[in-house]
């Protein structure tokens, strides 16, 4: 399985510095030359790697972690993305619901990124917060998921594990996503909780 996070500003940094901490390679690209950061990348740690958008996309599992505006552009680069699993970890605080037609903005952002199966999460904690180790006082940190695909969701959450997280599963993106997503001026009930779970 492969790994991609598209966007690298403090989210982007923060997941890639969660892949680095287990050893896990990952690719990390922008719409800017990866020349432009892959020093910053290179920082963080040896299995993160920069590159160009078109090569990052090749892989198996995609965070989407750009500006809620900017999802067409990465949308836009593939014509197809069937096979590919995409993580969307945007907030789409701020816009109006009728630019959505009304629907949960992950299943806004599905529809653009038509064929792929799409998995709400790892959005609802601060750069800061979910840069920090996820092993919190014996426990481990939450991160929510959401999804219409229940195999998707397994699969995230099998990351999300590997990578120290304790995910919890919400259920679909119109029901239990919409405790994670913002919408218009307003947040999810779940945005910025940060919990922690005791096994």
């Amino acid at each position: 399985m492969s790994y991609a996070i598209i966007g690298f500003g403090h989210i982007g940094q923060a997941l890639a510095r969660a892949f680095a901490r287990k050893g896990i390679d990952v690719s990390v690209a922008t719409t800017r030359d990866p020349e432009s950061f892959a020093a910053d990348a290179a920082a963080i740690g040896p299995t993160i790697i920069a590159k160009t958008l078109a090569d990052a996309l090749k892989a198996d599992i995609i965070f989407l972690a750009v500006r809620f505006a900017s999802h067409p552009d990465v949308a836009n680069a593939l014509p197809s993305w069937q096979g590919k699993t995409i993580v969307d970890v945007t907030n789409a605080y701020g816009v109006p619901p009728e630019e959505l037609a009304k629907q949960p903005s992950s299943k806004f952002i599905a529809q653009a990124f038509s064929g792929a199966r799409l998995v709400k999460g790892f959005n609802h904690l601060i750069a800061a917060t979910l840069d920090q180790d996820p092993a919190v006082h014996g426990g481990r940190r939450v991160v929510f998921l959401a999804s219409d695909d229940d195999a998707a969701a397994a699969e995230i959450a099998a990351l999300a594990d590997n990578l120290g997280f304790s995910p919890i599963k919400l259920g679909g993106l119109s029901e239990g996503g919409l405790l994670v997503q913002a919408r218009g001026n307003s947040w999810g009930q779940l945005i910025f909780k940060d919990l922690v779970k005791f096994d």
